[in-house]
């Protein structure tokens, strides 16, 4: 049995992880401070080997537990989350991670770092490989995330060169599924529940721009497996399901399959919103043997089952 640490554990991924570890017999230390993430989503897990505690990472942890492993899923992924509070974003992915991997250092344990594959910024090569570097803009609205996930690659890197840290550093691509905060203001949410309530859905732009959606269940299974890799492999490593949707066929999918009334309206794009993003998942492929089995159709299904829970008990 493994003692395993997940910061922002009260977050979507965070809570669906929690629970597949705990399955697996795993002991689970979750912290959050409930910026994001959600009391609701772990106040029902019922497991002696699961403690939650409340917890901010950017002041130093409160851990006296021997940790084997470290999940680092504690950071606003949402732009509206993120663009809110822009400051706290940035220390979060900063000082936080130089603690969690301070206490990864002292307990000799495993340390993966849940990148995004907003580091690509509106990407020149399509679809993005981990040897690209990116087109980001570094003062731009999106910047207090993308740059801070970049950092938090580099802090990770120079503590596995200086130290020997055991750092496992992934690239997570849009992902979806139960436990998203149905105000997450992302556009899978966005469009679920705007279908669910027969209201408008919401297009910035033309719809034409791009996105690849990864259910969570896979998500899951790829962050499992890259921290099972050998001490010598880093990654980075793209997670993100390949197939490549516009935003304008993608609600379209969601109105038709919620039988909704809902009318598309466009808004202007939001500044320094990617065009295009999708992964190259090879790496995954040929190092991790993963690549994702549920397709959107499918996670589209449970997904929708999920919220009209969610609404029928609003």
């Amino acid at each position: 049995m493994k003692t395993i640490l997940i910061a922002g554990g009260a977050g979507f991924i965070g809570t669906n992880l929690i629970k597949k570890l705990l399955k697996e017999g795993n002991k689970i230390i979750s912290i959050d401070n409930f910026h994001t993430g959600k009391i609701e989503n772990i106040e029902n897990i019922s497991s002696e080997k699961f403690k939650f505690i409340k917890h901010d990472i950017i002041n130093p942890l409160p851990i006296n537990d021997k940790i084997d492993e470290i999940y680092n899923l504690a950071s606003p992924a949402s732009p509206p989350h993120y663009q809110a509070a822009p400051l706290q974003t940035i220390k979060t992915n900063i000082y936080g991670v130089f603690n969690l991997l301070d206490l990864a250092k002292e307990n000799d344990a495993k340390f993966l770092q849940t990148s995004t594959s907003e580091v690509y910024g509106e990407p020149l090569e399509h679809p993005q490989k981990e040897s690209y570097w990116g087109n980001v803009n570094p003062n731009g609205y999106r910047s207090c995330y993308d740059e801070s996930k970049r950092c938090s690659e580099s802090i990770c890197m120079n503590y596995y060169r200086e130290y020997n840290t055991k750092i496992k550093i992934v690239r997570i691509f849009n992902t979806y599924g139960p436990y998203m905060d149905p105000k997450d203001g992302r556009v899978v949410t966005n469009f679920i529940i705007q279908a669910l309530k027969n209201e408008d859905i919401t297009i910035y732009g033309d719809g034409s721009q791009t996105r690849s959606f990864c259910y969570v269940d896979d998500m899951i299974d790829g962050l499992i497996k890259m921290m099972s890799t050998t001490d010598d492999f880093t990654g980075p490593v793209n997670l993100g399901n390949p197939r490549e949707f516009s935003i304008l066929e993608f609600a379209k999918k969601i109105i038709k399959k919620t039988d909704s009334s809902s009318k598309i309206i466009n808004c202007p794009l939001p500044y320094d919103d990617p065009t295009q993003r999708k992964p190259n998942i090879e790496l995954a492929k040929e190092i991790l043997k993963w690549e994702p089995k549920i397709m959107l159709n499918e996670g589209l299904d449970k997904t929708i089952r999920y919220y009209k829970k969610i609404i029928c008990k609003d």
